[in-house]
């Protein structure tokens, strides 16, 4: 069996708002091993409305919505799931006597466009809202479930929490999870990665599968078991053999971050950083001060205009200097011969480098993949000098 998630709201289309609600549903359906098969998105439009909610609970067991239960006219969830599954509205009183309680316990008076918020489909099952004032509903038909939650984020985590995750742990007897061990790496593209660890992605449980971003790409282990335990013995020897065939260009797991891993291993030598760059928006300063790992070895970030050279060793050294650093790292995004050219340069008594190397993507990522490059090689000096 497995699961799908609709969100709706014209908001979410036209880009007002982001979707973290899928994000959110998809990791806590994880947790009883319920597999998501489909995320979509859709307006407020009661014809497209009906024609998803039809199209969702025909290949889907569970079908999971957020949206669309507010008081206003463009709330049309209600209407839809009675359509999309041949019942008619009916009025809960019930229901009306919760809402018009909240709206007392706050203080105030509730308008009579909240009166529409006491509608479901006659044959669901009411799910009580404590946290706001749109109540939410489930639907079974044809043996499939529509379970409807409000858009509001903490609403809707709230319920899934406390309503919906033992629901369907107990109406589909489900005791099993899902879980997934994520290699984060540096150094190399995708395709390189592949070609080492390719063989390993036609495993079906675990599954393996590759994420590339800006300069870091991520090597995910999903395994599906009936316990935590038995999860965890499953991806520990597929685990095992990525790390065997990548070595050092694997820099963390899971929440680890390149910055946070420079950052911590700086820490345990007793050293500081120091940043200048040039181009990038001033990205590289900005993701090693949000890390929270040992902030204070992060001492400095200077952001100056493009030179017409790219002397990064030069620049890396005013940095540490300026700063009274132990490292300095430059990083440059600038432009030769009308080409993006990157430029990184490494600062310490004893040790320089510097390289530069084209960039071929859009302008607006070369920030975030010249920072990651530059993360990067202080990384992998890091790594050289302790081995030796």
């Amino acid at each position: 069996m497995h699961s799908e998630i609709i969100t709706i709201g014209s908001e979410i289309l036209l880009g007002e708002i982001i979707d973290t609600n899928s994000k959110t549903l998809a990791k806590k359906l994880q947790t009883i091993g319920l597999p998501l098969f489909y995320t979509s998105t859709v307006g407020d439009d009661l014809t497209r409305l009906v024609e998803i909610l039809q199209q969702g609970m025909a290949r889907s067991d569970v079908v999971i919505t957020t949206g669309g239960l507010g008081p206003t006219v463009d709330d049309m969830t209600r209407e839809a799931m009675a359509l999309a599954t041949g019942q008619r509205l009916m009025f809960d009183e019930e229901w009306l006597a919760q809402i018009e309680e909240r709206f007392r316990s706050w203080g105030r008076t509730m308008t009579e466009n909240n009166r529409k918020q006491a509608y479901r489909p006659e044959d669901s099952i009411p799910i009580p809202n404590p946290v706001g004032t749109a109540p939410c509903f489930i639907v079974e038909k044809n043996k499939r479930v529509a379970i409807c939650l409000p858009g509001v984020p903490r609403e809707m985590e709230y319920l899934m929490d406390h309503v919906v995750l033992p629901f369907l742990r107990q109406r589909f007897k489900l005791s099993g999870i899902i879980k997934s061990r994520s290699l984060k790496v540096s150094g190399a593209g995708e395709s390189q990665i592949d070609s080492r660890v390719g063989d390993l992605e036609t495993l079906q449980n675990p599954a393996v599968g590759l994420n590339a971003h800006s300069g870091v790409v991520v090597i995910r282990i999903t395994a599906t078991a009936n316990s935590e335990v038995e999860a965890d013995e499953l991806i520990a020897p597929v685990e095992l053999k990525v790390r065997e065939r990548l070595g050092n260009l694997i820099f963390g797991a899971d929440a680890d971050t390149l910055e946070g891993v420079v950052l911590a291993e700086l820490h345990r030598r007793g050293q500081t950083l120091a940043v200048l760059e040039a181009g990038t928006g001033g990205r590289l300063s900005g993701k090693l001060a949000s890390s929270e790992q040992n902030k204070a070895t992060f001492v400095g970030g200077t952001i100056i205009p493009v030179p017409s050279t790219f002397d990064c060793i030069e620049l890396a050294r005013l940095a540490a200097n300026q700063a009274q650093a132990d490292w300095g790292l430059a990083c440059v995004v600038g432009q030769e011969n009308s080409k993006i050219q990157l430029g990184i340069g490494l600062w310490q008594t004893h040790y320089q480098e510097q390289f530069q190397r084209g960039f071929g993507g859009h302008s607006a990522l070369a920030p975030e993949w010249s920072a990651n490059l530059a993360l990067d090689a202080l990384k992998r000096t890091l790594t050289a000098t302790a081995e030796k």
